[in-house]
């Protein structure tokens, strides 16, 4: 019995989705539940598991679109398991010898004689180029509008040391969808930036203090993220604006803090989403964001974990930034930049002192968020990091920690 294998829907409003890699090989023996391909959605990346055991024949190749609900293989659940496991069929492996045909044409290819299609010759007049610059794949050598996008004009003298290589290969679904959204967000958004700065030292004191006990009660790390999304959950509350978005000629605001904390993952950067930040503790927060981390790490964070969210903490600190912009998640109103941990000067108490500084920032829509709510939000947040003991923990550091 043949089973066809169609593309599972990953989530509500996508239609399509992208190949990205194919884990196993035309005419390979899988099992059920076996992980045989990486699709790409507009919204992050998914594995899609066998449904059967059998011999897999692949219907799309990699960096094919293909809708939801299209066959992309064939199982042939009658197959017999090959000795040794997962191996590819003697009669496959003689059927479809395509690896030894290439070099043959590889072979024959030859530098154009001044031929070019139409297309490439218009391509290679802009870049300024001869077709007899370029080597050709199309028929006789004719250069394709292909070889035209991808010839590359002389830079002058070859070089004589080393190697001049380029690579193209095509941006992921997920990665072209993010940088339509950028822009969008650029073009769409009246977005300002406003910052600010904040005395570490508190929180150094309270994770020096704590960490340890904090870490073998709870298994996970006291680290920076709780108090920022605690800081940031009470500022939202104070400025209920920041955590509101636009929908068309409509402000909707909302009663609860999902906090969206940007992650770097295999595939790019991830915006997990933390529910109901407002009823966690520090244990919740921390055990939450090392959840999802590990999940966006290892590619699998689900749709659902990146859908909704109504504000967004973005920490480019761990790679070394000391400054930036940080662009709307949106359809969110604001996010909040974190930076880099330095040592500075700063003035307290009539006294110039060393302490842990970090610069903050908050990008956000000024079509609905005024002067007055972004920096009074900015400095709701700082004030909260500078003094967590009292506003962030009641007084009681250790109630608070639950320890």
């Amino acid at each position: 019995m043949i089973l066809e294998m169609k593309v599972p829907s990953p989530g509500e409003s996508i239609t399509e989705v992208e190949i990205a890699t194919w884990l196993v090989e035309d005419g390979d023996y899988v099992e059920k539940d076996q992980p045989i391909a990486e699709v790409d959605s507009d919204k992050a990346t998914l594995e899609l598991p066998a449904e059967e055991s059998g011999v897999i024949t692949l219907k799309a190749e990699e960096g094919d679109a293909v809708a939801v609900g299209a066959v992309v293989c064939l199982i042939d659940m009658d197959a017999p398991k090959p000795e040794g496991g997962i191996s590819k069929p003697a009669e496959k492996a003689v059927e479809a010898p395509k690896e030894d045909s290439k070099p043959v044409q590889e072979e024959k290819s030859t530098y154009a004689t001044g031929t070019a299609s139409p297309a490439a010759k218009k391509i290679l007049v802009e870049k300024g180029m001869q077709a007899s610059e370029v080597k050709g794949t199309g028929k006789d050598g004719r250069v394709t509008k292909e070889d035209a996008i991808k010839a590359v004009p002389s830079m002058g003298t070859p070089p004589t040391h080393g190697e001049r290589g380029t690579n193209r290969t095509k941006l992921s679904m997920l990665r072209r969808k993010v940088a339509q959204r950028l822009v969008s967000v650029k073009n769409e958004t009246a977005m300002l930036t406003t910052f600010n700065e904040v005395n570490m030292q508190p929180i150094f004191d309270l994770r020096s203090q704590y960490k340890e006990e904090f870490k073998a009660k709870h298994g996970v790390g006291l680290g920076f993220m709780s108090f920022f999304t605690k800081a940031c959950v009470r500022a939202l509350q104070m400025y209920p604006d920041v955590n509101a978005m636009i929908d068309g000629d409509f402000k909707i605001e909302n009663d609860f803090q999902d906090i969206s904390i940007a992650v770097s993952g295999p595939k790019g950067l991830m915006v997990p989403v933390i529910r109901n930040a407002e009823n966690l503790t520090f244990r919740g927060v921390e055990s939450e964001v090392k959840r999802l981390a590990i999940r966006a790490r290892d590619g699998q964070i689900t749709v659902d974990e990146m859908t909704g969210g109504t504000f967004t903490i973005t920490n480019g600190g761990v790679f070394g930034s000391m400054l930036s912009t940080p662009i709307i998640n949106p359809p969110q109103s604001a996010i909040l930049g974190m930076h880099n941990i330095v040592e500075r000067p700063i003035a307290e108490g009539g006294q110039v002192v060393i302490r842990p500084i970090m610069f903050v920032a908050l990008s956000y829509d000024h079509r609905i968020i005024d002067g007055r709510e972004s920096v009074g939000f900015l400095v709701a947040v700082k004030e909260a990091l500078e003094n967590p003991t009292e506003l962030l923990m009641d007084n009681n550091p250790k109630k608070a920690l639950e320890l």
